[in-house]
């Protein structure tokens, strides 16, 4: 058994494997960055860490989050990089059998590499994704990294 970090966008629940997670965080306001992608609220200082932040419901369905009490930031280690994504909740920990996951068979596979299946639970269907693959994915992700790095340099000077 592999253990999953589950979470809720709109309606639907995502599972990321918890070998990617660094924390689960209570939300806290973004710093904006000029000139980024709609999609990333800005930067957040996590444990003396610059840490971009994403909206997911903006990456997975072109529509901003609308921020509870119940929005976290899942921080997932991204090739050496913190990434925090924004969720609209974070639910718990499941276990998940590996075998229990089946590839997806979508037309968009090839545009969304980063879904890598669904988790037949016995009361849901988990869709699992792989957070290094969603980030690497973004037209932007290069652009990210250089932002940050150059950002948590001024930071240190």
């Amino acid at each position: 058994m592999d253990k999953y970090v589950v979470f809720r966008v709109e309606r639907e629940q995502y599972a990321v494997s918890i070998a990617y997670v660094v924390s689960i965080e209570k939300m806290m306001a973004p710093t904006a960055v000029p000139h980024m992608p709609d999609y990333m609220a800005g930067v957040v200082r996590i444990r003396g860490e610059l840490v971009p932040v994403l909206d997911m419901r903006k990456l997975l369905y072109g529509r901003a989050i609308e921020e509870t009490d119940q929005t976290r930031l899942v921080v997932a280690a991204v090739d050496g990089l913190s990434v925090a994504f924004i969720v609209d909740e974070a639910k718990e920990i499941a276990d998940i059998e590996p075998r229990a996951i089946k590839p997806l068979q979508l037309m968009s596979a090839e545009r969304t590499p980063y879904l890598v299946g669904m988790a037949a639970m016995p009361d849901r269907l988990l869709t699992v994704l792989d957070p290094r693959v969603l980030f690497n994915h973004l037209d932007e992700a290069e652009e990210i990294k250089e932002q940050v790095a150059a950002a948590q340099l001024d930071q240190s000077v």
